[in-house]
């Protein structure tokens, strides 16, 4: 038997069976990172002395028969714009390569209390810029369905570490699709939470009004069970909100599914079409009711996204300068000289790229043309869905518009990179829960679905996506 094969609930009936101990469970997960994450490079830091040790404590606990809570001994890992106290904290920039994290994310708090045990900290493109995993300052995470490929961004190392079953769940950061993109091109689920669902505290910020953490599983469930212990108002997140929703268990094969016309068109890869379709045929076969629906102002989600985080990035990342945070070059004659040394010489260049567009956005003169007019545009665009919601339960569209592409495909073009995101900005700029699913692979190279809902009702979701799992 294969322990990182298994789900959370599998692990945890294996625990009560005594078929194995939560030491045997994380040593088996460390010794999976020693053997794959050499060519897969997931890891930007292991935490293995300190994993076994906690693991220790669990087995004493489990002897004594206490009760435990739901994710003890469930080893896991963290993107690394996530704050572990104690640990380095580096959003995958060498301008952080040395900041240690003085206390705990909320999340990450979450977690400790469940007694669930955190195996390390996970690459990402710097400081969450990127979708591909190409722009980490360290080194790319690569795909383990095909080494060749990239693995998304900005969260490749959690969708990667997940997929190469390094770690049981793992928790990853959505600002346009960085949780749905690498889980759709590394085969696995990935959950972007409603705006406001999980706390952002202790989160290295990337554009505030954007970003949201939600878990990356092997199956639907455990996606679930993740997220049911990392949701919840933060009295330290002001954005963070206690939804007070509760719908009754839904049968999946009830819900209406809505077929955005729009994520048919422009900018598909037909391989993707084809896949699509294939699905939608599946649904039907089912008798599940699918319906096409129309948003007629998601085609200028793109550019409004493009926007309002430039603008949101250049504002956020000021602060790494040298002097509030982050490493100084030796290499000044003055103060001014300093500050711009210090991101020209530690920042990368997609990073650079973002800040210098956003910075544009906001200057005098541009910034009603530009940033005031994305958030008008951004409540007509919201507008669109809630008149969705009212015909259908779930909007049903790819995850991707294109397939996982070749290591430096795209580097060259950032458009076309920034194209990889056509599909997942929508429920970021809307704020609203959506799930990428495994689907069929296509010339051996995984492709992922994703369901939205209107907000709050990431229950419908998970109602639906058991069910759509088994479909394949």
């Amino acid at each position: 038997m294969d322990i990182t094969e298994l789900s959370i609930k599998e692990i945890k009936k294996g625990f009560a069976a005594k078929d194995f101990s939560a030491k045997d469970v994380t040593e088996g997960f460390l010794s999976k990172i020693e053997k794959e994450d050499k060519k897969i490079q997931a890891f930007l830091d292991v935490f293995g002395p300190e994993a076994i040790e906690k693991a220790k404590k669990i087995d004493e606990a489990l002897a004594q028969r206490k009760e435990l809570p739901l994710l003890a001994g469930i080893p896991c890992a963290l993107k690394d714009n996530m704050l572990v106290k104690g640990h380095p904290v580096t959003a995958a920039s060498k301008v952080l390569q040395n900041y240690i994290a003085p206390y705990n994310a909320t999340v990450t708090e979450k977690l400790e209390k469940e007694m669930a045990i955190i195996l390390g900290k996970l690459n990402l493109d710097e400081f969450a810029n990127g979708a591909s995993g190409e722009y980490s300052g360290f080194y790319p995470t690569k795909n383990p369905a095909a080494l060749d490929y990239v693995p998304g961004g900005s969260s490749s190392g959690p969708a990667a570490s997940v997929a190469a079953r390094m770690c049981a769940f793992s928790l990853g950061s959505d600002t346009g699709g960085s949780i749905r993109q690498p889980s759709s091109f590394c085969g696995v689920v990935g959950l972007k939470p409603t705006y406001g669902a999980v706390s952002r505290y202790g989160l290295i910020a990337m554009a505030s009004s954007l970003d949201q953490i939600g878990p990356i599983a092997k199956t639907v469930e455990d996606a679930e069970i993740v997220f049911g212990i990392i949701k919840d108002k933060d009295v330290m997140d002001s954005t963070s909100c206690d939804p007070k929703k509760t719908i009754k268990e839904t049968d999946p094969k009830k819900l209406r599914i809505g077929i955005v016309s729009q994520a048919m068109g422009e900018g598909i890869d037909e391989e993707v079409k084809i896949a699509f379709k294939q699905a939608i045929e599946k649904l039907g076969k089912e008798n599940i009711e699918v319906r096409e629906v129309s948003l007629p102002y998601m085609e200028y989600s793109l550019a409004c996204y493009y926007i309002i985080m430039t603008a949101e990035v250049a504002s956020n990342l000021a602060r790494y300068d040298g002097i509030k945070y982050g490493k100084r070059t030796d290499q000044a004659k003055d103060l001014i000289d300093s500050y711009f040394k210090t991101r020209k010489e530690f920042l990368g260049k997609e990073v650079k790229r973002r800040i210098m567009l956003g910075t544009y956005c906001l200057s005098a003169g541009y910034y009603d043309a530009f940033y005031a007019r994305a958030q008008k545009v951004k409540t007509i665009i919201i507008n669109d869905f809630k008149n969705a919601f009212k015909k259908v339960d779930l909007l049903m569209l790819p995850t991707s518009p294109i397939l996982p592409f070749k290591f430096g495909e795209k580097m060259a073009d950032p458009l076309s990179m920034y194209m990889a995101d056509l599909l997942t900005v929508p429920a970021n700029i809307a704020g609203l829960p959506a799930m990428s699913i495994p689907c069929k692979k296509i010339n051996g190279l995984p492709f992922g679905i994703q369901f939205m809902a209107p907000a709050f009702l990431e229950k419908k979701i998970f109602s639906f996506g058991k069910f759509f799992e088994t479909l394949w």
